[in-house]
């Protein structure tokens, strides 16, 4: 159960992610920390704000837009992230609203993002999801497919998106080392793309039960949620 504030928790995953960092020879600062705020109010991400986190990450699209809009005060220092699934018929407000996107599984999607990033905007910064332990209830595309689709993502004319690397939602595992192999996975795709030409930097995965075997295979963007607000309704 978790107790305390948002921000003593945010805090304490933080330390968490030090002491990976630690046991693996890696510079803290190499990892980004990202606030998934599904679920949770604009009161609880200004709470989180407050305590100095700057990235957050949300599930649903019209949920997440009225978020964003309740908090237009604090856009400019804040970083929204689209982690769950994005429909085709929900890219354009995607495309306008939001800085980065991180469940891109076909090329289309990527297109139409790209076609409605509005030209004032920074591009959109983009993220493939890799269905990395081949689970039929998740969503994302298979290692061999990935190539391809990587390739054609990056050469997306325009400069309105730019693909950043890779996301997974490996399936749950108890032990370490267990948690340890499919982000090893990943992180071997990202190194086989780069070998290939792009020039891929981040690797988004693990959340808050696996955040320590993810930052020791080479996650620089953790994505956690209940640690840092709670048990969700």
């Amino acid at each position: 159960m978790i107790m305390g504030s948002i921000g003593s928790n945010l805090q304490e995953v933080k330390r968490r992610i030090d002491a990976a960092c630690a046991a693996s020879g890696r510079n803290a600062n190499t990892v980004t920390l990202l606030a998934v705020s599904k679920t949770f109010d604009g009161a609880a991400v200004r709470e989180a704000h407050a305590a100095g986190q700057r990235a957050f990450g949300e599930n649903y699209v019209q949920e997440a837009l009225a978020k964003i809009d309740g908090l237009a005060d604090l856009r400019a220092s804040l970083e929204w992230h689209l982690i769950g699934p994005l429909q085709s018929n929900k890219t354009r407000p995607v495309a306008e609203a939001f800085d980065w996107v991180h469940t891109i599984d076909r090329l289309k999607l990527a297109e139409r993002l790209a076609a409605q990033r509005p030209p004032g905007l920074p591009p959109l910064q983009l993220c493939l999801q890799v269905n990395i332990s081949g689970e039929a209830s998740k969503s994302g595309v298979t290692p061999g497919e990935l190539p391809a689709l990587a390739h054609a993502v990056a050469a997306l004319p325009g400069g309105r998106v730019r693909l950043r690397g890779l996301m997974a939602i490996p399936e749950p595992a108890a032990e370490l080392q267990a948690q340890r192999a499919p982000h090893r996975a990943l992180a071997a795709l990202v190194h086989a793309l780069n070998a290939q030409g792009l020039a891929l930097d981040t690797l988004s995965m693990g959340m808050s039960a696996d955040l320590e075997a993810a930052v020791m295979e080479g996650s620089t963007l953790v994505r956690v949620g209940s640690a840092i607000f709670g048990a969700r309704a």
